[in-house]
């Protein structure tokens, strides 16, 4: 949990110098320690000491119990979805197996959908117990949003778990482990390139973001958190580079092999030309940390580089891509996919 509670801190600051090099500016970089600046890497804790200290005004026209819950629920629901997720293969100190997963539930997909769906209580609760209209405004969107947004995200996932039988993410993560011909990794991107696609849209839809922040549209209704201050304002924004990570981790674990490095096995490397490159197990789950890392550090990048080059949809546009064209497509793709494999069996 401290690991995704960091990483989503850190997520705040490479934002604002991602966006800095694309705009030709130097980004926050003002935070030192005894005059140290090292490119700003002090900026995310001077921001949340900032944010503690900062005035917490609740509105008098609110639901103030209400009001106060909401942020609470978004940050609690996305934050427990983390424990799910399969970070490496399991760790040996002597002849104790630590496993490097804090639930490993059968149901784990589903689990994942299930706590994401209930996240969407806070955007309504915050919308509507506001008493503003242009929260209870920001709130309806994205009620409508997340909702719409949540049948593609599932549907996309279902030729996935026709080619690996299980909602396990530990057993779909091994699944992808296997070489096809020899040298290709079964990964889910290789044999659900069109579910990725999909996946990946729709999970950029359900993290409220550039081109589909309509639920914010700071430029239009300021969003359903325009009545928040201090800590709570800083759980709303804290929550969206949250949902960044977990979609990062989600397209690593389901789509790119999790952990899973191609020829590398529990004892070291075997490569299809017959050579090995035999390494301690405490080696093999280090080097499984860090390829996990790098590749969903890779999908966070690549989610930040989007919010700040396309434009925002106009709402009927986002309906429409949603139900229009992503629920349309995962239907062809689940129709494909028990095609094909019907013809291979």
């Amino acid at each position: 949990m401290m690991w995704f509670l960091i990483l989503a801190l850190y997520l705040t600051w490479l934002e604002r110098k991602e966006s800095a090099v694309m705009q030709d500016r130097i980004g926050a970089n003002r935070a030192n320690i005894f005059g140290f600046r090292i490119i700003g890497i002090f900026q995310p804790f001077a921001d949340a000491i900032k944010m503690f200290f900062k005035e917490d005004f609740t509105p008098n026209f609110s639901k103030k119990f209400l009001h106060n819950l909401a942020p609470f629920l978004s940050f609690y629901f996305v934050l427990v979805t983390i424990a799910t997720i399969p970070f490496a293969g399991d760790l040996k100190i002597g002849e104790k197996v630590i496993k490097l997963q804090v639930l490993d539930l059968n149901i784990g997909i589903l689990f994942v959908l299930a706590m994401l769906s209930l996240s969407v209580y806070g955007v309504i609760l915050s919308g509507w117990a506001s008493n503003s209209r242009w929260t209870l405004l920001g709130g309806l969107r994205g009620a409508a949003q997340l909702v719409s947004y949540e049948v593609a995200l599932g549907l996309s996932l279902v030729g996935l778990v026709m080619i690996y039988p299980t909602l396990k993410f530990s057993a779909i993560v091994e699944s992808q482990g296997v070489l096809l011909f020899g040298f290709l990794p079964k990964w889910g991107v290789v044999l659900q390139p069109l579910g990725f696609i999909i996946f990946f849209m729709a999970a950029i839809a359900e993290s409220e973001r550039v081109p589909f922040d309509l639920p914010e549209a700071e430029s239009e209704i300021v969003g359903f958190f325009t009545e928040y201050s201090g800590l709570k304002w800083g759980l709303y924004m804290f929550t969206d580079f949250m949902k960044v990570l977990i979609i990062g981790c989600l397209l690593t674990t389901l789509f790119f092999g999790g952990y899973q490095v191609p020829w590398l096995a529990a004892d070291g490397f075997h490569f299809p030309w017959g050579g090995e490159w035999l390494m301690s197990n405490g080696l093999v789950v280090a080097l499984q940390v860090l390829i996990f890392n790098l590749k969903v550090f890779f999908f966070c990048w690549l989610q930040i580089l989007i919010r700040w080059t396309y434009p925002r949809f106009r709402y009927d546009q986002l309906m429409d891509f949603g139900w229009k064209f992503l629920v349309p497509l995962c239907l062809i793709n689940i129709a494909i996919t028990g095609i094909i494999m019907s013809i291979i069996k």
